[in-house]
C-alpha cells in the first residue's frame, strides 16, 4: 500500500509541478556552470546503491583528495540560485523521479553515501536494521533534526529513523508528510 501510495502521489506532483521543474532546471543552467541536475551515489533498500537526483546547487567541484564532505549551513560551494532553491527544498525536487523508480519513498530515513554510513556503522551497527525499508525524501528526522552536517547529528537522526521504522504506518507517513508541507509553507528551515 506504502508503495502504491507513493507512486501515484510522486506521478501527480512530477505533474502538477512540471512548470516549477523546467524553470528550476533553467536557472540553474543559466546562472552557473555545470549540469542542471545533481546525481549522487546513495544506499538505499536492502543495502543496495541507487543514484539520488536534485537540482545542482553547488558549484562544480571535486572533493578535496576524493574525501566526501558533508554540506554546510552556509557553504560557500553554493552559488546564489542553489542557495534559494535550498532554502526553499526545490532542490529535492527530482527526487520524485527516485520515488516513481522505486528507489525512495515520500516517508522515510535519508539515504547516505557509503563513507558516512561506515562512520556512522563504527559507532552504530543497528544503523543496518534501515536498510529494510526505502529510504525517503522526509522524516521527522529531517523536520526536527534539519541537516545533518555531523556524525552527532547522524546519530540523532538514527535514532529517529529507528523510531518511525518500529512504528511506521500509513497514517504517521500522512503525518510527517503534511507536517513537512507545514514547515515548508511557514519557511522554517528543515
Amino acid at each position: 500500500m506504502k508503495r502504491l501510495f507513493d507512486f501515484c502521489m510522486a506521478a501527480f506532483f512530477m505533474l502538477m509541478l512540471s512548470p516549477v521543474f523546467l524553470i528550476s532546471y533553467l536557472a540553474v543552467k543559466l546562472t552557473s556552470k555545470g549540469p542542471g541536475i545533481f546525481k549522487q551515489e546513495r544506499i538505499g533498500l536492502h543495502g543496495k546503491p541507487f543514484m539520488i537526483y536534485k537540482f545542482r546547487t553547488m558549484i562544480v567541484n571535486e572533493e578535496d583528495e576524493g574525501i566526501p564532505q558533508l554540506a554546510e549551513v552556509n557553504d560557500d560551494r553554493l552559488t546564489k540560485v542553489g542557495a534559494w532553491l535550498r532554502s526553499h527544498h526545490i532542490d529535492e525536487l527530482p527526487q520524485l523521479w527516485n520515488v516513481l523508480k522505486g528507489d525512495m519513498s515520500f516517508v522515510g530515513y535519508r539515504p547516505e553515501r557509503q563513507y558516512f554510513i561506515n562512520q556512522i556503522i563504527a559507532v552504530r551497527p543497528d544503523y543496518q536494521e534501515l536498510y529494510a525499508i526505502r529510504p525517503g525524501i522526509t522524516s521527522l528526522a529531517t523536520i526536527y533534526n534539519g541537516y545533518t552536517y555531523t556524525i552527532e547529528k547522524m546519530i540523532r537522526r538514527l535514532d529517529m529513523d529507528l523510531d518511525y521504522l518500529h512504528h511506521m504506518s500509513i497514517l504517521e507517513d500522512l503525518r510527517i508528510i503534511f507536517l513537512t508541507a507545514i514547515n515548508i509553507l511557514f519557511g522554517k528551515k528543515i
